[in-house]
């Protein structure tokens, strides 16, 4: 089946706007918002233009959404971490976070939780394998890759306020 046809429409001052039909009929929206948030649209089967249903999802929100609709990346190269027993997931860190300017080494994560902190987004950019000499920052996001516990516990450490 070819891929749905998307129509784009820029909305000054907003943002874009993604527009597309599904294989059954459905009108489905995405707005691409200036800030990094998105907004997904359902409409109405009976009635196209009417919104059955409207999610607001974070910056974070949508990076991970857009991982579970693009599982491993569709790479051979790439480890797949759940066949390991492992998981990896991306862990914001508030601006009130304790760890706010603290560096990495204090958190001590792979000793409390058994988990690696593989990578660190920041809006300068990435930062991969991060020593325990760089230092955090309110609005990172940590790349934590570990069991599932040792994930769920470090998710709990970096929550720290």
């Amino acid at each position: 089946m070819p891929a749905p046809r998307m129509r784009t429409t820029p909305l000054p001052g907003i943002g874009v706007q993604y527009d597309f039909t599904t294989r059954e009929h459905r009108q489905l929206s995405v707005i691409a918002h200036r800030d990094g948030t998105r907004t997904v649209n359902v409409y109405r089967a009976d009635d196209p233009d009417a919104c059955a249903q409207s999610l607001h999802l974070t910056e974070a929100e949508t990076a991970s959404l857009i991982d579970a609709l693009l599982p491993a990346h569709h790479s051979p190269n790439v480890l797949h971490t759940t066949d390991l027993g492992l998981v990896a997931e991306r862990i914001e860190l508030s601006a009130h976070s304790y760890w706010n300017g603290r560096v990495l080494g204090e958190t001590r994560m792979r000793t409390e939780a058994g988990a690696s902190i593989v990578a660190v987004l920041r809006r300068s950019g990435a930062v991969p394998s991060p020593t325990p000499a760089f230092r955090l920052a309110g609005g990172d996001t940590l790349i934590v890759i570990g069991t599932r516990e040792g994930v769920d516990a470090a998710a709990a450490i970096l929550g720290r306020e």
